[in-house]
């Protein structure tokens, strides 16, 4: 039975026993900040079982896709190594939420493995908590598994409910016991039974897990029971795979076969028992869901997992000696394993491959260095590696510390950690000194906050200043001149803040006027004015009406507002796996960082301008409200990869996107005006930017385009609607002359080589020629060449043109003087003395030079090279 049979029985299965058949949830977590990856297929759900969240059903069955390869769950260094640890799996699994509970769920498992996939009863064991006195007595009296197979587990360590039977979902809350059940390889496989001091062994393996939410554990350690006892149930697909087929390994599967029959075939490798062959199939499954997924490798979070998960398999293809890329050509076969079930990496195929082939090409661009800087470092034996060079493989080649700590596992040596975290809080500590200017700048404020009032006003009279900083010191007085920061206690003016730039502005009263040339937050609640007092004198506690540049506020919010709507079109256009990486919003443009491993067609970007300019004419009404977080999750508002946010958050519709957002925006769509796309290109591995334009300034921007426009039409004779032709025409035209250019050149060469022939001079048999052809370009000097050896039969010769200062250089040397003059060891000689170098075939080469003036002496000199050689 092949996985994917396996699978669709499963959930069929419970699908017939009134369960919802659920579709697997993204790879990363929606708004879960505990966890980095889901590892099971309860993870969706949580927030059912936690009562904060309701589903249309009471009964779930899923194949959820799980990854463990960073953080508290980590099978990253194992993964290759033994018969059952993966990066990737599938947990096949039935929930009950408030509907049936232990009888139900064991019942449900012990028919599905016995009559569904015909496993044999003698091979089955269970596991219960050893209080769980119902699991015991449904599996005996009920099922009929007899009771030397039913085991209890109790507490380890004598620590109420520590047992591996007894399942938490934190130090609080829901939890209650758990049965698990056993398959029996056989005695011919060592190990003993669960709870025996043997268990360790491979003879009896787990296959599923039923876990009975059945208390609420209180900060004391007593449980009180839940109103409505839940069923949470996991089965690894690999798992139940190696039993129903009858192999040890989950490797031996057909879907891992599939896996690694590809992988030999791209590296070369015909072992197909070679560990590296597994750890390759394993991690072109999760390296290609977590792309579906939308994390690109990275320096950090999700992405740095997912680099350092593609390059320890490009590392174990290198070691079975591909030295090309090879990863990405895996996907496809991933695909046809597990396409039709997970039609996410079917749609995204190419995606995938090209994001993974541009990781490939940068690592391999240092793996070959870095494997040659290992070498060196363990040359003689070398046990512990230096922490410095560890350090070095990390920053300048690529290689995370766990890489390189997983060639010392195969090699035998250990790294120095102490001496590789060393350096790296030497390299923290140095840009710590370069960005010290800022550092520097860090003002000391205890006092109130400030309280904003911009997004509905512009002018605040009566703010009163609270601190002032000159130098980066606080200060009693400002005077006439000096720069520095001032601090209100109300403002309008809007803090630099989820990329977009402070306000600008005047904070006056009848004496003095500041000009405020930036807006920053010293604290989260503390506006900071950076600016210069231009005239009088500010002293703490005086009172200053606080004026915003309008026009400027006016550009940046339609920059802003315009930022939201583009996220959106681009997810429509480009695919779901688009998220922002960065922004920059001020009054000129809106910059806008996000991610996607290929640049933007013209088509592509003219649709995101369609999309983006129809919601601009709709003139729809922009909406700002406050929440609580649990209600902007309800909400469906897009919330962004690494911002944190608190118990409320603000809500911003605009248009048809959602999203949280604090910054300042138009009232009405209509009030962008118009939206312009001006550039699209990438600004680190599997990240695009865009920078757009609105309003005023992308009419003014539309206005020199035509104008551009204009005059290439006016010098082209014809209407702007006619360029294109008008240009096509003039290129056909360019490309006559250049092919009569070149046949005049040609005709030319045949005549100069004529008569440049009569000047050759004979040394030991050998005519020789140095010459200078004016007028002539690199393919002349070959032509010329050519013509010169069939004329001259036995020859060296030297051909050069001048062209702008640059000196172009031929050599060439006719077949039966090769074994003493190479046309590649003449040309260098000539070159070097022209400020050059180059070499090439024995027959002929070519090489450049700069030093024009050189050249006659340099022409002069082959006459002695021949002869010396000759």
């Amino acid at each position: 039975m092949k996985a994917a049979e396996i699978r669709e029985k499963f959930l069929s299965f419970f699908e017939s026993k009134g369960h919802t058949r659920v579709r697997a949830s993204s790879l990363v977590p929606g708004n879960d900040p505990t966890l980095l990856f889901v590892n099971s297929g309860m993870v969706q759900f949580k927030d059912v079982f936690l009562g904060t969240d309701k589903r249309a059903y009471t009964r779930a069955t899923t194949a959820q896709k799980s990854l463990r390869a960073g953080g508290k769950h980590n099978d990253l260094e194992n993964v290759g190594y033994t018969a059952r640890h993966h990066t990737f799996f599938e947990m096949l699994g039935n929930f009950s939420f408030g509907d049936y509970f232990k009888r139900d769920a064991l019942k449900f498992a012990w028919e599905l493995l016995t009559e569904v996939y015909k496993l044999p009863k003698d091979k089955l064991w269970a596991t219960v908590y050893a209080e769980d006195d119902e699991a015991y007595d449904i599996w005996h009296k009920e099922i009929g598994l007899p009771a030397d197979r039913i085991v209890r587990i109790g507490d380890n360590k004598g620590k109420r409910y520590a047992s591996d039977n007894f399942w938490q979902m934190a130090d609080t809350g829901p939890c209650g016991p758990c049965s698990e059940i056993f398959y029996d390889h056989g005695p011919e496989v060592a190990g003993g039974p669960p709870g025996s001091p043997e268990a360790d062994g491979d003879r009896y393996i787990e296959i599923w897990n039923n876990v009975f939410m059945q208390f609420d554990m209180q900060p004391d350690g007593s449980l009180i029971p839940l109103p409505k006892p839940c069923v949470d149930t996991g089965m690894g697909l690999e798992r139940l795979a190696a039993v129903l087929q009858h192999v040890h390994s989950n490797y031996e599967i057909d879907l891992f076969q599939a896996l690694i029959k590809a992988a030999a075939r791209e590296t070369g490798c015909a072992d197909l028992e070679n560990n590296s062959l597994k750890v390759i199939a394993d991690h072109i499954r999760a390296t290609a869901f977590l792309v579906a997924d939308g994390v690109i490798p990275s320096n950090e979070g999700r992405g740095y997992v997912q680099r350092r998960i593609v390059r320890r398999a490009i590392r174990h293809g290198y070691k079975l000696g591909c030295r090309k890329p090879f990863f990405h050509k895996l996907v496809p076969d991933l695909v046809a394993q597990m396409g039709e079930a997970y039609p996410e990496i079917a749609e995204q195929q190419q995606r995938i491959m090209d994001t993974l082939a541009a990781e490939e090409a940068r690592f391999f661009e240092t793996l070959e260095h870095g494997m040659s800087i290992l070498d060196g470092a363990l040359a003689g034996g070398v046990k512990t590696l230096d922490g410095e060079v560890a350090f070095k493989l990390h920053d300048t080649y690529g290689f995370p510390l766990d890489l390189t700590a997983d060639v010392g596992r195969e090699r035998g040596f250990t790294v120095d950690e102490a001496g590789f975290n060393a350096a790296m809080a030497r390299q923290q500590e140095a840009s710590r000194a370069a960005g010290k200017f800022k550092m520097d700048r860090a003002l000391d404020y205890s006092g109130a906050a400030t309280t904003f009032h911009g997004y509905d006003k512009l002018v605040i009279e009566g703010a009163k200043i609270t601190a002032l900083y000159v130098g980066g010191t606080e200060v009693a007085e400002m005077k006439a001149g000096d720069s520095g920061v001032v601090v209100l206690d109300n403002t309008p003016f809007y803090a630099e803040s989820g990329g977009q730039v402070g306000d600008v502005g005047v904070l006056t009263n009848a004496g003095a006027e500041f000009a405020v040339q930036d807006t920053q937050k010293i604290q989260s609640t503390v506006f900071g004015h950076h600016g210069t007092l231009t005239k009088g004198a500010l002293r703490k506690g005086d009172a200053l009406t606080a004026t915003v540049n309008g026009a400027v506020r006016a550009a940046t919010m339609r920059n802003h507002s315009v930022t939201h709507i583009m996220h959106k079109a681009l997810r429509e256009v480009l695919g779901s796996h688009v998220q922002q990486k960065g922004s920059l919003v001020d009054a000129d443009k809106t910059r806008f960082d996000f991610a996607h491993n290929a640049p933007m067609t013209d088509a592509q970007m003219r649709e995101v301008e369609a999309k983006v300019n129809a919601e601009i004419i709709a003139n729809s009404s922009t909406l700002a409200r406050v929440v609580p977080m649990e209600d902007a999750q309800k909400l469906g508002a897009m919330m962004l990869f690494g911002e944190k946010y608190g118990d409320e958050v603000r809500v911003l519709d605009i248009g048809t996107s959602r999203e949280l957002c604090g910054g300042t925006h138009v009232e009405r769509t209509g009030d962008i005006g118009f939206f312009k796309i001006v550039s699209e290109g990438g600004v680190a591995a599997g990240v695009r930017r865009v920078e757009a334009i609105t309003g005023m300034n992308a009419v003014n921007w539309v206005q020199r385009m035509d104008a551009a426009v204009g005059e290439v039409a006016a010098a082209l004779k014809a209407q702007p609607t006619e360029l294109v032709a008008r240009v096509a025409q003039v290129q056909d035209q360019i490309r006559l002359l250049e092919k009569e250019l070149a046949a005049a050149k040609s005709k030319l060469a045949a005549a100069q080589g004529s008569d440049l022939a009569g000047s050759a001079v004979d040394i030991k048999g050998i005519k020789v020629l140095a010459a200078r052809l004016e007028g002539a370009d690199a393919k002349t000097l070959r032509e010329t060449m050519d013509q010169l050896k069939a004329k001259l039969k036995t020859a060296a010769i030297v051909l050069a043109a001048v062209e702008g200062g640059k000196v172009q250089l031929a050599a060439g040397a006719t077949a039966d003087v090769m074994g003493r003059i190479k046309a590649g060891d003449l040309v260098n000689f000539v070159a070097q003395q022209v400020g050059g170098k180059g070499g090439g075939k024995p027959d002929m080469a070519m090489a450049g030079g700069t030093d024009a003036a050189a050249l006659p002496k340099a022409l002069e000199s082959v006459r002695s090279f021949v002869e010396e050689r000759a």
